[in-house]
């Protein structure tokens, strides 16, 4: 059985692989096609659908963070693997190999929903959290040892390159070396690794306020030592990456609309005011081009079907079963799910003034904001030395004091790049490099778990 490292390159398109003379030599070697975007085509979505072949209507991840009908909080970016719903590829290949009498491992590096995956090797960022509200940087994994003995050997993970106002390249580096020690000394037959640099430079400033080729080059430029643990373990290389980018224009506040018409309500407080989920009638969770939208009492659904219909930056709007045309008929959907005009994108603020926005707004903190946040990529352009007033921060979080790192701006206006919607022109979509039979120009996403199983030589 020849091993497959799968690089998921956040951000490739066919258009950009012409900058990556690496990744474009791979692809020279195998096939290259494009793969229509499932929607919304953002991360934690894209992720599960290559993993189980399935739509959200299966898989049930219908989006990076969702309300959780159970305990009535909406709540992003976790990392269980359990809130998959359908069978991932590295637990269907480890039955097919095992029936077969096959030795089989995996290793999934980065890649979301990891903590409890069914691998034999991980590793995901994962902070410490102190009793006292302090935070502290780190990696998981399992085996446990691993973790430790990568940040020995490579040193710390660099999390502030990972996400917020300093992500870059420094990040996607250390999880490709990183990811290559994995493939030289475990050597397991397949390797999944999150490569993220393409997430950050066309968000903040947007394809074309961005040098995209330089991006694309960092990027293959980081895979370099992967590629030639690959080569030497004499495995197949594929990639796959889960949206492009676009240009945007202009926020879409659906919560302020909501709370305007008296259906959103909030709670005062001594952080600001806060999200009042148990009084809101309806409220939108937000996440890049899509959104959400919960509606308590059913009678009020086409209330605000009709509220929302006609906000400037909406373009589509799905209630009940037309959800179904998008793979989103499921029960952690919203009861209406809005799409955005390409160039616009949802915001998730509900405040209308920004002297009482809740303390989490100006932080870093992608589990405590009830949207996504892209502005946390920013330092605050009215702090005249952001860097500084950071650093005086940290200095307090050290001595012991709490504090909140408030050098995130609250201007959405500030975004120039988003993701969510199907590209309209192909070379724009997802990229699929593979091995192989060759599949054509096109492949639909959910084809992406049985392509890797036969080229294994675990197919049907």
């Amino acid at each position: 059985m020849q091993p497959i490292v799968l690089i998921n390159a956040v951000g490739l398109t066919p258009r950009l692989l012409e900058h990556t003379p690496r990744l474009k030599a791979i692809a020279t070697a195998g096939w290259v096609a494009n793969m229509p975007e499932v929607l919304p085509a953002v991360t934690c979505t894209a992720q599960a659908t290559i993993l189980t072949g399935e739509l959200p209507s299966k898989h049930g991840v219908v989006a990076n963070g969702w309300l959780f009908r159970d305990t009535n909080e909406v709540r992003f970016w976790q990392q269980c693997n359990r809130l998959i719903q359908a069978e991932p590829l590295y637990v269907t290949a480890k039955k097919r190999a095992k029936e077969r009498g096959l030795p089989f491992t995996s290793a999934k590096l980065f890649w979301w929903f990891n903590q409890g995956a069914a691998v034999d090797i991980s590793v995901t960022p994962k902070p410490h959290y102190a009793a006292n509200g302090n935070k502290a940087f780190g990696i998981t994994g399992d085996p446990q040892q691993l973790s430790v003995d990568l940040v020995a050997k490579f040193g710390a993970f660099p999390f502030p390159a990972f996400w917020g106002p300093m992500a870059g390249v420094k990040s996607t580096q250390w999880i490709a070396t990183a990811a290559a020690e994995v493939v030289r000394s475990r050597k397991p037959t397949l390797s999944l690794v999150y490569l993220p640099h393409l997430d950050y430079e066309p968000q903040r400033f947007g394809p074309k306020g961005c040098d995209m080729v330089r991006c694309v080059k960092e990027l293959d430029d980081a895979c370099a030592p992967l590629l030639d643990a690959a080569k030497a373990a004499g495995a197949q290389v594929w990639v796959v990456s889960e949206y492009g980018h676009c240009d945007v224009t202009r926020p879409v506040y659906l919560n302020r609309v909501l709370r305007e018409a008296k259906l959103l309500e909030v709670r005062q407080g001594p952080f600001g005011e806060q999200l009042d989920l148990y009084g809101s009638r309806a409220f939108a969770v937000c996440d890049h081009q899509l959104a959400h939208v919960y509606v308590r009492d059913a009678e009020d659904v086409l209330r605000v079907r009709d509220l929302l219909g006609p906000v400037p930056g909406v373009a589509k709007v799905l209630v009940g079963e037309e959800r179904a045309s998008m793979g989103l008929d499921h029960e952690r959907s919203g009861e209406i799910v809005l799409l955005s005009q390409p160039d616009a994108w949802f915001a998730y603020p509900f405040w209308l003034d920004d002297r009482v926005a809740p303390d989490y707004a100006r932080a870093v903190a992608i589990h405590a904001k009830p949207g996504f946040d892209p502005c946390e990529l920013f330092f605050d352009p009215k702090l005249m030395f952001p860097k500084l007033h950071a650093g005086r921060r940290l200095i307090q979080k050290k001595l012991g004091f709490r504090m909140t790192m408030d050098v995130v701006p609250l201007d959405a206006t500030i975004v120039r790049g988003s993701h969510g919607l199907a590209a309209t022109d192909p070379i724009d979509r997802p990229i699929l490099i593979g091995h192989g039979p060759n599949p054509g120009a096109s492949v639909p996403m959910i084809a992406v778990k049985e392509m890797l199983l036969t080229s294994l030589g675990l197919g049907r």
